[in-house]
C-alpha cells in the first residue's frame, strides 16, 4: 500500500479487524490464508459454500450499512442518549435511584475480569465469583429470615411467577388451581404472574391481602411494603393459609428489610424481590438481580442456581453450584424451571454493596431514607395534604386537589412522581418514593412542587418534631429486631483499600476471557469489546426509570427501534419483541406466541411440541411452561434430525401438532441438509417452527432463520451480539416473529408498547427487559456493519474447522456435515479414551486448567464428549495454544496407555494442581513441573487454580448454602 487512498486511511472497518482477531495486528489476510491452506479451502466464500447447504446459503444481503469507527459510533450513540431526559425519579414501584460505590463500579462492573467469565460449571477456576454469590445468598437469607436462597433470578416479576409455580409443585394435597395476589403487589409483577398462570391453565385472583385465606387457593403472594407504601404484618393471614395447606410468598425490598421484620418471622414460605436497591442503576428496567429465598424443606423445588459449600480432593473448603439435578440441562421437561441464565454480575454488584457498607452502613442509609419520608409526610400533613397510607418505609401515596398543576410544577423541576392515572393504578392519587440519593434539599424541592412555593416548611424543624414525638410510622409489630450480616465478610471491608483488595483477591481466583480463550460450545464466548461496554454506565441510559413518561425517553425509543431494524434485517423476521431478558425467557415467550396464535384460530387443542433428542435442556423445560406436551424425535448416526422419525410423528400427531423446536446449525455442530424440508413438513401439518437461536452466530449474514422457514426464533444477544456473559448473566433473548405471530408476542400493561401486540401480558418486569445492555448489541452491529458481520460468521466457520483439523489427528471429531466440514463448533469424542484408559472427560477438563484454559462444554449434547467453539474473535495463535494443550494432554493419556504413567496417580487424575499442592510434600510418580508447568509457554502467565478437584457428591449430601466461618477463607 505505497500510496493509500483516503478511504483506506480512514480505517472505517478497523474495529472489524480488532474483533476478528489475528496475531495482534488486526485482520491479517496472511493468517486467514494459512488457516484456509491448513484445511484445504480456497477462500472464505468457497469454504462457506462447502459448509452451508446450497438451498439456504444467501449471497451478501445485509443492508446495515458500512462498518463505523469506534469514536464515531460512540458519538452517534451519545447523541441518541442525549435525547433522554434524566429526571429525579420518585416513581418507585420496585425501582430506585441508587448510588453504586465507585470502587465497585470501576473494579467490577467495568472490569472484564468479572464481566467476561462464564457460568461457573468449572468451579475450581471460579472460586471468586462463587464466593461473591455465596455472600449474596447469605445476605438474602439474613434479610428475609429464610433458611435457603438461590444465586439470583431474572427480575422480581419472573421471580414471583417462579414462586407461584414452586408453590403449586409443593402443595400436592391442595387441588386448587387458583393463586391469590395481594392487590398492593407491584403492577408489573401482577402482569407477569397472570401471563405465567394463563399458560399453565391456572386462575389468578387479585384482592385485599387480608382476604387471601377466605378463598380456595393453593398459594398467595403479598407485597411488603405494598405498592402504595403501607407496611402490613401478614402473620395471621399466612397462618390461615397454612391451615388450608396453601403456601405464602412475600415480595419485598432489601433496603426496606434493613428496617422491617423479616418475612420469614411472619411464617412466609418464599420471599423474593429485586436486589436493585443495593447499588444497581435502574437502567430503564435492567438488568437487575432478583432474589429468591425459601425454607430448607423446599430445597429441591427452588428454581435457579444455588451455590453450596463442599470440599476439594485435599479436604479444603471449596464452593460449587449445588443440586444441579433440579435444573433444565439435566431434568429437561421435568425441571423446576427453564432458567439457564441468571443475573450473576448484578447479584455480585449487590453483594459487594452490602459488603462495602456493612450492617451499620446499611442501617444508616435505610434510616436516612425512612427519616426523610417521615419528614415529608409530616410536612404535607401540616399543610392539609391527604396522605393515603398511615404506615411506610420510603413511599407515600397522596391525594391532592390541584393534580394537574402539581404535575406541571414537577415536570418544570425535572421531577418524576408516580402518576397513578398514567400508569393505570388509580385516577386520583400520586406517589412519592424516596431513596439513597434523596437529600434534605430534595425535600424542600418536593414541598415546593407539591405545595407550591412559600409553604414555610423547614426540614430540620420537622425532623426535631419527629424525634420528640417518637411516633413510629413503622408499627412495632413489623420493626426489625433480628440481627443481620453478622458474618465477618460483611464487617471488615469498609475502607476503599480493603474493599479494593478483597475484590481483587476474588477476581484473581477466576479464569475469564481477559486471561485466555473460553471454548465453550453453544455459548459463543466472543470478544466483548470495551467500546461496546462504555455506554452502559452513561447516566442517560443507566439512570432512567422503566416507567418514566415516554416524552422523557425518545433516546431509548430510538435505540430500541434501530436495534429492532438491525435484528429484522439479520433474521428476516417481520417483527421483534425486545422484552425477554434471557434466552430461556425468549423460548418461553416464543412458545406463548405460538400457543396464542393457535388459540386465535380455534385450534387451542394443538399442544404437541416436537423436540429432537439433541436439543438444549431449556427447550423441553420451556415447552412444559407453555403447557405443551413434549414428544422427542430421534437423531440419526450423523447427529442429524431423523427425518423419517420426524415425519412419522408429525403425521401421527398432525391434529395436535403445535410446533417443532429446532436448533440450527444443530447442537451437533453441523448444518443439516434438508432443513427447509423439515420446516415445510411441520407447516404442512399445521404446526409452527421455533428455531432456537443458540447457534445464530453461524447464520448471521449467510442465511436467516426466516429464510430457512422458521416462524419464530430467539436471539441470544449475550452470545451472537456481544453482550458479555457476566459469570452467568445478564443476558437478553428477544424474539423475532413472522407477521402472523406479531399480534401474539408479549407487551406490558404498565407501559404499553404501541404495536400489534398491545393488550398482551408481560413475560418480564420491564417493557424492554434489561434495556440498558441493548446498547452493547447496538454498538456491536453498528461497529461491524453488513460486510463485517458476514465476515465474522465466515471466520467462525473457518476457525472451528481449523481447530477441528488440528485436533482430528489426536481425537475423533464425532460429527461433520457437507464435505466433512463442521459448522462453527465441533464435538470431540472422548469416550474411546475412557474405555481404553479410564481417563474421563472430567479428568481432561480439570487438566486443561493446569494449561491455563477453561474446558469446553462437557457431555453436551453427547455424554463423554467436548463441544468446542472458538468463535471468530480468537487469533490463530490462541487457537493453536489451545490445540497444543489438547494434543499435549493426549500425549499424557498415551503415556498412561503405554504404562509410562500410573493409571490412577497421574497428572490427569489429580488435576487441577494448586500452588499449595505443588509446593507441599510431594509423593506422586510425576514431577512438580509436569503437574503445574506442562508446557514451557505458561511462564509468568501461569493461572493457578486456588482449590483442587471439588467433591460434588459431598457438596450435595452436606448442603451448606451460606457463608462458612471466616477461618475457612484464610489462604
Amino acid at each position: 500500500m505505497s500510496n493509500p487512498s483516503l478511504r483506506q486511511l480512514e480505517q472505517r472497518d478497523n474495529f472489524v479487524s480488532r474483533h476478528i482477531a489475528s496475531d495482534g495486528a488486526g485482520y491479517d489476510s496472511a493468517e486467514e490464508s494459512a488457516m484456509l491452506d491448513a484445511i484445504g479451502a480456497e477462500s472464505l466464500e468457497s469454504l462457506t459454500s462447502e459448509i452451508v447447504p446450497e438451498d439456504i446459503l444467501r449471497p451478501a444481503f445485509l443492508s446495515l450499512g458500512e462498518a463505523m469507527p469506534e469514536a464515531q459510533a460512540l458519538a452517534r450513540l451519545k447523541a441518541i442518549a442525549s435525547k433522554n431526559k434524566v429526571f429525579k425519579s420518585y416513581i418507585g414501584l420496585g425501582y430506585h435511584d441508587v448510588i453504586m460505590p465507585p470502587v465497585i463500579l470501576r473494579n467490577v462492573l467495568e472490569n472484564p475480569g468479572w464481566y467476561t467469565a462464564y457460568t461457573p460449571y468449572q468451579p475450581e477456576i471460579a472460586q471468586g465469583r462463587l464466593e461473591a454469590l455465596l455472600n449474596f445468598q447469605q445476605m438474602v437469607i439474613d434479610f428475609t429470615g429464610m433458611e435457603l436462597a438461590n444465586a439470583s433470578l431474572l427480575d422480581e416479576g419472573t421471580a414471583a411467577a417462579e414462586a407461584m409455580a414452586m408453590t403449586k409443585r409443593s402443595v400436592k394435597k391442595n387441588k386448587s388451581n387458583t393463586f391469590y395476589l395481594d392487590e398492593n403487589c407491584l403492577p408489573q409483577t401482577i402482569d407477569v404472574v397472570k401471563t405465567r398462570a394463563e399458560a399453565f391453565g391456572w386462575e389468578v385472583m387479585v384482592g385485599p391481602a387480608s382476604a387471601a385465606a377466605d378463598h380456595d387457593v393453593f398459594g398467595a403472594l403479598f407485597q411488603y411494603p405494598g405498592r402504595q407504601g403501607e407496611v402490613t404484618d401478614f402473620t395471621d393471614v399466612i397462618a390461615a393459609l397454612h391451615e388450608k395447606n396453601a403456601l405464602a410468598a412475600v415480595a419485598s425490598d432489601l433496603m426496606a428489610l434493613v428496617k422491617l421484620k423479616a418475612p420469614g418471622e411472619m411464617g412466609a414460605d418464599i420471599v423474593l424481590g429485586n436486589a436493585q436497591h443495593f447499588g444497581v442503576p435502574m437502567g430503564f428496567g435492567g438488568p437487575h438481580a432478583a432474589f429468591f429465598a425459601t425454607r430448607d424443606a423446599y430445597k429441591r423445588s427452588i428454581p435457579g442456581r444455588i451455590i453450596g459449600v463442599s470440599i476439594d480432593a485435599q479436604g479444603n473448603q471449596a464452593l460449587r453450584m449445588a443440586l444441579q439435578t433440579r435444573e433444565q440441562h439435566i431434568r429437561r421437561e421435568k425441571a423446576n424451571s427453564n432458567i439457564c441464565t441468571a443475573q450473576v454480575l448484578l447479584a455480585n454488584l449487590s453483594s459487594f454493596y452490602a459488603v462495602y457498607h456493612g450492617p451499620q452502613g446499611l442501617k444508616t442509609i435505610a434510616s436516612r431514607i425512612h427519616r426523610l419520608t417521615d419528614i415529608l409526610a409530616l410536612g404535607l400533613a401540616d399543610k392539609g395534604v391527604d396522605v393515603v397510607n398511615t404506615t411506610w418505609f420510603d413511599t407515600l401515596t397522596l391525594r391532592v386537589s390541584d393534580r394537574t398543576a402539581l404535575l406541571q410544577r414537577a415536570e418544570q423541576a425535572g421531577i418524576n412522581l408516580r402518576n397513578d392515572a398514567e400508569l393505570g393504578l388509580g385516577t386520583d392519587t400520586l406517589g412519592v418514593t424516596l431513596g439513597e440519593k434523596t437529600t434534605a434539599s430534595d425535600l424542600i424541592e418536593l414541598f415546593d412542587v407539591i405545595l407550591g412555593e412559600g409553604h414555610g416548611l423547614d426540614v430540620y424543624d420537622l425532623d426535631a418534631r419527629i424525634v420528640d414525638a417518637d411516633a413510629p410510622s413503622i408499627p412495632e409489630s413489623v420493626q426489625r429486631h433480628s440481627p443481620f450480616l453478622e458474618h465477618p465478610t460483611f464487617n471488615r471491608y469498609h475502607t476503599e483499600h480493603e474493599m479494593l483488595r478483597y475484590m481483587k483477591r476474588l477476581e484473581s481466583k477466576d479464569l475469564a476471557m481477559n486471561h485466555s480463550m473460553i471454548t465453550l460450545g453453544s455459548c459463543t464466548m466472543k470478544l466483548n469489546a470495551t467500546t461496546e461496554m462504555i455506554p452502559v454506565t452513561w447516566p442517560e441510559f443507566s439512570n432512567i426509570h422503566p416507567f418514566a413518561p415516554k416524552s422523557q425517553t425518545p433516546g431509548y425509543e430510538q435505540l430500541v427501534a434501530e436495534l429492532d431494524s438491525y435484528l429484522r434485517d439479520i433474521t428476516g423476521f417481520d417483527a421483534i419483541c425486545m422484552q425477554p431478558n434471557s434466552g430461556a425467557q425468549g423460548e418461553y415467550a416464543g412458545l406463548l406466541a405460538i400457543k396464542k396464535y393457535h388459540e386465535s384460530r380455534g385450534e387451542g387443542h394443538r399442544n404437541v411440541c416436537l423436540i429432537p433428542r439433541s436439543a438444549h435442556g431449556t427447550n423441553p423445560a420451556s415447552a412444559q411452561m407453555a403447557s405443551m406436551r413434549v414428544v422427542v424425535t430421534e437423531c440419526d448416526e450423523q447427529g442429524n434430525v431423523d427425518f423419517d422419525d420426524l415425519k412419522q410423528k408429525a403425521e401421527e400427531l398432525s391434529d395436535q401438532l403445535s410446533c417443532l423446536m429446532l436448533t440450527y446449525p444443530s447442537t451437533h455442530g453441523v448444518y443439516e441438509k434438508g432443513v427447509k424440508d423439515i420446516c415445510a413438513l411441520i407447516h404442512q401439518h399445521g404446526g409452527q417452527v421455533y428455531m432456537d437461536g443458540a447457534n445464530l452466530n453461524a447464520q448471521v449474514g449467510v442465511t436467516q432463520p426466516a429464510f430457512i422457514g422458521a416462524d419464530v426464533s430467539h436471539m441470544n444477544l449475550h452470545k451472537t451480539f456481544a453482550i458479555p456473559h457476566g459469570g452467568g448473566g445478564p443476558g437478553m433473548g428477544p424474539i423475532g416473529v413472522a407477521a402472523h405471530l406479531a399480534p401474539f408476542v408479549a407487551n406490558h400493561t404498565v407501559r404499553p408498547i404501541e404495536d400489534a401486540s398491545k393488550g398482551n401480558g408481560a413475560v418480564s418486569s420491564a417493557p424492554y427487559g434489561s434495556a440498558s445492555i441493548l446498547t452493547i448489541s447496538w454498538m456491536y452491529i453498528t461497529l461491524m456493519g453488513s460486510e463485517g458481520l458476514r465476515t465474522a460468521t465466515q471466520n467462525a466457520l473457518l476457525k472451528a474447522n481449523y481447530l477441528a483439523k488440528r485436533l482430528s489427528g489426536h481425537y475423533p471429531i464425532l460429527y461433520s456435515g457437507l464435505n466433512a466440514r463442521v459448522a462453527h463448533e465441533c464435538i470431540v469424542d472422548l469416550r474411546p479414551i475412557k474405555a481404553e484408559t479410564g481417563v474421563t472427560e472430567v479428568d481432561i477438563a480439570k487438566r486443561l486448567m493446569d494449561y491455563g484454559f477453561h474446558a469446553p462444554t462437557m457431555s453436551f449434547p453427547v455424554a463423554g464428549t467436548f463441544m468446542i467453539e472458538p468463535t471468530e474473535s480468537e487469533s490463530k495463535a490462541e487457537i493453536d495454544r489451545f490445540a497444543d494443550a489438547m494434543i499435549a494432554i493426549k500425549g499424557e493419556i498415551e503415556a498412561i496407555q503405554r504404562g509410562e504413567m500410573d493409571a490412577e496417580s497421574n497428572p490427569l487424575k489429580h488435576a487441577p494442581h494448586t500452588a499449595l499442592i505443588v509446593t507441599g510434600e510431594w509423593d506422586r510418580p510425576y514431577t512438580r513441573a509436569q503437574a503445574a508447568y506442562p508446557t514451557q509457554d505458561l511462564g509468568a502467565h501461569k493461572f493457578w487454580p486456588t482449590v483442587g478437584r471439588i467433591d460434588d457428591v459431598y457438596g450435595d449430601r452436606n448442603l451448606i448454602c451460606s457463608c462458612p466461618a471466616i477461618e475457612n477463607y484464610e489462604d
